[in-house]
């Protein structure tokens, strides 16, 4: 299984060209929770510091300004420090 993908700080050229501010948002207040993804799921952060830890695997950090990639068929435990708002597309 493929792991967590962080890009940190990306462009706005970027963004745009994925049309990022045309996905839904989501939020969520400071909290813990598991997830299994049953897509593969790209996310952009407008705010919040989040910790992810794949099952099995090492946790990964990331929060506003970073776009992330979480593989189709990963389990994980969400670890919401600040609350989060960000972008989010469902599929490849």
């Amino acid at each position: 299984m493929s792991s967590i993908k962080v890009e940190r700080q990306v462009d706005d050229s970027r963004i745009e060209s994925l049309g990022v501010k045309d996905w839904p948002v989501w939020t969520r207040e400071i909290s813990r929770f598991p997830w299994t993804y049953d897509e593969t799921e790209t996310c952009y952060f407008l705010e919040g510091d989040v910790i992810v830890t794949p099952e099995g695997g090492e946790p990964v950090q990331m929060g506003k300004g970073d776009l992330v990639t979480f593989p189709k068929g990963m389990s994980c435990e969400w670890d919401i420090r600040s609350p989060v708002r960000k972008h989010y597309r469902f599929g490849d």
